[in-house]
């Protein structure tokens, strides 16, 4: 039988529906404390049971995820980086969360809008330095886009997996499954980093 808080997780979800998938990853994207995988694997778990479409669960997802980083963007943006400092822990942002993120795209540049939405603390927070940078707007929600996409297929298919195989949805489980498919991903993203970084390189001694 799957805990019942999980299961009020996998039936919230399902009342919802897909525009409340959109609302749940906004907020994960935000500053609030909303882990994507208590969102995304139940989707994919309504999915084995054919109560939701796959597809349309990670589209959700990916919408909610950049809207959440343009709020944060827009909020960086507006704000700017002393008032974040000096009020971000009253919205639960903890100033060594922003050094690590604002460290992470001052050595890597725009990619890491990409990298860091499949890394976690670094994927809620990643949007504020490239706001602070002024990174250019659709840039910045093609490479957020594109990670959100990669890590909602992520969640949603372990949660299928988990439904199909009739397993209880656990969030130890989840936790398990996503972090040995982090594990897996570092190696292609730390090629994909250093390809970017000669590409950037030879672009500009040209």
């Amino acid at each position: 039988m799957i805990h019942s808080a999980v299961q009020w997780l996998v039936e919230t979800v399902s009342a919802l529906g897909y525009p409340g998938i959109v609302a749940l990853m906004f907020i994960e994207s935000s500053f609030l404390p909303l882990p994507s995988e208590l969102v995304m694997p139940p989707a994919g778990y309504l999915a084995a049971q054919g109560r939701m479409d796959p597809v349309l669960a990670v589209l959700s997802g990916t919408v909610g995820s950049i809207l959440g980083a343009l709020f944060n963007y827009w909020f960086a943006v507006t704000v700017g980086e002393p008032f974040l400092r000096r009020f971000g822990k009253y919205v639960l942002l903890r100033e060594r969360h922003l050094d690590r993120s604002e460290a992470f795209f001052a050595r890597h540049g725009e990619i890491s809008t990409f990298i860091g939405r499949l890394l976690p603390v670094l994927r809620h927070l990643i949007s504020i330095p490239a706001g602070m940078a002024r990174m250019p707007l659709g840039r910045f929600v093609a490479f957020t886009g594109l990670g959100a996409s990669i890590w909602c297929t992520v969640l949603v298919y372990i949660g299928w997996f988990v439904g199909r195989h009739e397993t209880a949805l656990q969030e130890g489980v989840v936790k398990a499954y996503s972090t040995q498919a982090v594990l897996y991903m570092l190696p292609a993203l730390v090629l994909l980093l250093v390809g970017y970084v000669a590409w950037q390189r030879r672009r500009k001694s040209v």
